[in-house]
């Protein structure tokens, strides 16, 4: 079976971003593979982890990627700090072809098109894919998984996990996929205080999720448990509609928001603002008037650390986003843009971001505890990818077992989904499907 066939049917996706599938990066015309080991935001050590403990796999998917691709080089790529707690240095050769690229600690290095040029010095059109610079970008446990499904033929069954903000101490774990947040946090003695909230993801750019519902998803790189009262989390509830409002009047245009923007300092057509002035209502008429707002990778920069007057540009960008998705429109540009000369002097250290969001003084560098498995049911999202949602082929209390296919893969851009504990199937709502453990299952 080719790669990519293999990555599909083994229900690989992008396991640090929004959940690409995999096999639908990999193309011909790359000559550099970027492997995206920059733990973007704060608290999170799952690639840092990983790295430490399974090097060799990670290494192996890197290979058979390249050796499918034709590709001629790959470039491990972490922020100095990872690079120092793995004791390699920028330069190392890690194995043919492959070598080690170590970036600056700076927010948000972990953005693909920052990652992509500070590795290379390739800027990606605006709007176009990274294939088109000639690079393919895949997160460490993606590798990890590549390489999983390679030699052992193993499905995604399994996530790598960082949980970490306000407890004593920060672990990684690898617990089966539809975990529920609730029975992990209580293997692990983790409370939720009064006043606190749980976040899926980073503290810039993850969400807040219901801990007594949610469950551990694909593309899930770490639970925080952070208080409510802090920039990172007061910035997850702000509401859009009063963004907007308050925008429209009080923006004194001192343009640091654009100033401060990673992607317009990279030479993106990207002025917040400007789209902080612009009414609401001439854009639902004319929404060409922001096309550039698809190309905001939604940092945060702008909101918590360039602007003076309490405005968010980036909750004005994300309403902007949703009309313009409604729209079927998005920026693509045809020409290159030229990098700012003042970017290096505008990078955003990670230490600083951390302090301007509240939680540096959470940071503690998670410890590994192993796999954890021993857990009654799990839930499993038939969408936990870009694309159409896995089509469920198992029946109402049907047994299954442990990596047992439960749902197909749908027409175009889709993925299969494996049970990842063995047990008796509930289909939900056509939304996902549980299993429950049952007594002759160990």
């Amino acid at each position: 079976m080719e790669l990519k066939e293999l990555m599909k049917e083994s229900g690989i996706v992008g396991a640090g971003g929004a959940g690409f599938p995999a096999y639908g990066k990999l193309a011909d015309g790359a000559d550099t593979l970027l492997v995206n080991g920059a733990e973007c935001e704060p608290l999170l050590y799952t690639d840092l982890i990983l790295l430490q403990k399974e090097m060799p796999m990670v290494i192996a998917g890197i290979k058979a990627v390249l050796d499918a691709a034709n590709i001629s080089r790959a470039l491990l790529c972490v922020k100095d700090h990872t690079a120092k707690r793995l004791k390699l240095a920028d330069g190392t050769r890690l194995a043919d072809k492959i070598v080690l690229k170590v970036l600056p600690d700076v927010y948000p290095m972990g953005d693909e098109i920052s990652l992509i040029y500070e590795a290379t010095g390739r800027v990606v059109r605006p709007g176009n894919l990274p294939i088109t610079a000639g690079v393919i970008v895949y997160n460490v446990e993606t590798l990890y998984n590549i390489a999983a499904a390679v030699k052992f033929s193993t499905k995604v069954t399994m996530k790598w996990v960082t949980i970490a903000g306000d407890i004593p101490e920060a672990i990684v774990t690898r617990v089966p996929i539809g975990t529920p947040v609730a029975a992990l946090f209580e293997k692990n003695s983790i409370t939720i205080p009064e006043g606190y909230v749980v976040v899926d993801g980073g503290p810039s750019m993850g969400k807040v999720i219901d801990p007594e519902r949610a469950v551990v998803m694909k593309t899930t790189k770490a639970l925080l448990v952070l208080p409510k009262n802090i920039p990172a989390v007061e910035s997850m509830f702000l509401d859009g509609d009063k963004s907007f409002a308050r925008a429209e009047t009080a923006c004194c245009q001192c343009t640091r928001c654009t100033d401060m923007c990673p992607r317009a300092l990279l030479g993106y057509p990207l002025e917040p603002h400007k789209m902080v002035r612009t009414a609401k209502g001439a854009v639902t008429v004319m929404p060409e008037m922001v096309i550039s707002a698809t190309l905001c990778c939604g940092c945060g920069i702008c909101e918590t650390l360039a602007c003076c007057q309490g405005i968010s540009p980036r909750a004005v960008i994300s309403q902007y986003k949703g009309l313009l998705a409604k729209n079927k429109m998005r920026y693509v540009a045809k020409a290159d843009v030229e990098v700012a000369p003042e970017r290096e002097w505008r990078m955003v250290p990670s230490e600083r971001w951390a302090n301007v969001i509240g939680v540096a003084k959470f940071d503690k560098v998670a410890k590994f505890v192993g796999e954890q498995t021993d857990f009654d049911s799990v839930e499993i999202y038939l969408r936990q990818h870009i694309g159409a949602p896995s089509v469920t082929i198992v029946a109402d209390g049907e047994e299954v077992q442990r990596g047992q296919k439960i749902a197909e893969s749908a027409e175009g851009l889709s993925l299969p989904q494996y049970a990842s504990i063995a047990g008796r199937v509930t289909i939900e709502d056509g939304v996902k499907i549980r299993i429950d453990k049952v007594n002759n299952n160990v």
